[in-house]
């Protein structure tokens, strides 16, 4: 029996970051690691990066810094204490990452976490280990099928890489070009997140709408059939997918909207700037009115569907009309949720040898501007979803005592006064309050939901 010892797992950015942060453990169960919250009590440290946020590499070599003092302390006593660094800063910087931080016993990139227990062996043995290679085994194959147990809402990746290459973006050069997994291996991996508890879906990828993984005859499916094929297991009451690009929205997955019960009325789909002379710098390959009629498309399909978007502000070049025709879009579409952020190049990135910088002060500005009515489209919506019945999957107890916290359909935290638990409950609920960060509910009982029908 292996000997019990601790791993502490900093997870920065995506969700598909947390999936991989999870598969991580799950890599390293067999060796004795199980997970901490606390470093102090910790063997080994693992940072699972991401290198979408503004100066992200910066922000990983401070966290080393804290770090560096508590393996000198830990070593001084006698005891093991090993760094690694994963995700897709770890990918960037690579060899570079040790130069500059000696102290770290391991780099590794996001398609080759498979292989922790071998790099431990390596590390445990004085070798320093960098590891970035995209690898010609496919990883899935080699990680474990049992996973910790994922709780209500479970993540569950099924296409990774992108080969967009938006000019801004480093996802290709982190996470590889396009893949997608099996149908079989992702419909049975569903099947045991739902036999240990999982009643909502999520499924991840770069570019997840792209998906064209091989069915049982070995030709390609859509993301539409793969959750047609997944809303038939018995336990999964909800599906969602993000994140998506406009270019792969194809006809059969907006149709997917309307007749699939258990895909969710929510998107993600990032639009990142409504001028088209703005979009075409960034390589983005739609115009603006191509994206609005995606969402005429989907609305049509799923009328009571809520959309989110990403924006960035300032992109090089960007005049104030072109932000103006941003803010045209913005209230065009009415935004239910959206991410909004400054421009900050990303080094190795075609958009970061772009000379026509926007002036800091004017992005902050445009930023300010675009951010308010993105606030007042998000209070809108949820102030006409107050006194409606929906369901409500719970899924953990409130900030207050004798509460319950879920999610609506439309992706906005929901909390309810309860004297039990209602975690893993998709309920009933009357929407009684919206407030900054959610709304308010009654459960209601189920006569009570289908007369309010």
């Amino acid at each position: 029996m292996s000997v019990s010892k601790k791993v502490f797992i900093k997870t920065y950015g995506c969700q598909m970051n947390v999936y991989d942060s999870a598969r991580m453990a799950d890599v390293l169960a067999p060796l004795g690691f199980s997970r901490t919250e606390e470093p102090e009590g910790a063997e080994l440290v693992i940072l699972n990066t991401c290198h979408i946020r503004e100066k992200a590499a910066e922000k990983v070599y401070s966290e080393l810094g804290r770090f560096k003092r508590l393996k000198r302390a830990r070593e001084a006593q006698g005891e093991p204490f090993m760094i690694a660094v994963g995700g897709c800063v770890a990918q960037a910087e690579g060899a570079a990452l040790v130069a500059r931080a000696p102290f770290v016993d391991i780099v590794f990139g996001p398609q080759t976490y498979h292989r922790l227990p071998e790099m431990l062996v390596r590390a445990n043995e004085g070798e320093t280990v960098v590891d970035t290679e995209f690898p010609l085994e496919e990883k899935f194959d080699h990680l474990p099928e049992e996973r910790e147990a994922p709780g209500v809402v479970a993540f569950l990746t099924v296409q990774e890489g992108c080969d967009r290459f938006c000019t801004f973006c480093v996802v290709p050069y982190t996470r590889g070009a396009e893949s997608s997994r099996p149908v079989a291996a992702i419909e049975a991996e569903a099947r045991r997140l739902a036999a240990q508890g999982a009643r909502e879906l999520v499924l991840l990828g770069q570019n997840v709408n792209a998906y064209h993984g091989p069915g049982e005859n070995g030709s390609p499916w859509t993301l539409a059939r793969l959750i047609e094929r997944l809303s038939a297991i018995e336990g999964i009451a909800r599906i969602r997918y993000t994140t998506s690009h406009p270019r792969d929205m194809t006809e059969d997955l907006i149709a997917a909207h309307g007749t699939c019960a258990k895909l969710m009325p929510y998107l993600h789909l990032p639009v990142q700037s409504g001028s088209d002379r703005v979009l075409a710098r960034m390589n983005r390959r739609h115009r603006a009115e191509q994206y609005l009629r995606i969402v005429e498309r989907l609305r049509r399909a799923r009328p009571d569907i809520a959309l989110a978007s990403d924006f960035i502000v300032g992109f090089p070049g960007e005049t104030e009309a072109d932000f103006e025709a941003t803010l045209e879009l913005v209230r065009a579409v009415g935004y239910a949720q959206a991410y909004s952020f400054k421009y900050s190049p990303r080094p190795g990135t075609p958009a970061a040898e772009m000379k026509d910088a926007v002036p800091e002060a004017l992005k902050a500005e445009r930023l300010e501007r675009l951010q308010a009515l993105l606030r007042e489209q998000q209070r809108s919506f949820n102030r006409t979803c107050v006194g409606a019945s929906v369901e409500v999957l719970f899924e953990r107890a409130g900030r207050r005592r004798g509460q319950a916290q879920g999610r609506s359909p439309h992706m906005q935290a929901v909390h309810v006064a309860s004297r039990m638990s209602l975690v893993g409950a998709l309920r009933p609920v009357r929407l009684v309050g919206a407030g900054p960060h959610g709304l308010a509910g009654e459960l209601l009982a189920p006569s009570d939901a289908r007369a309010s029908a």
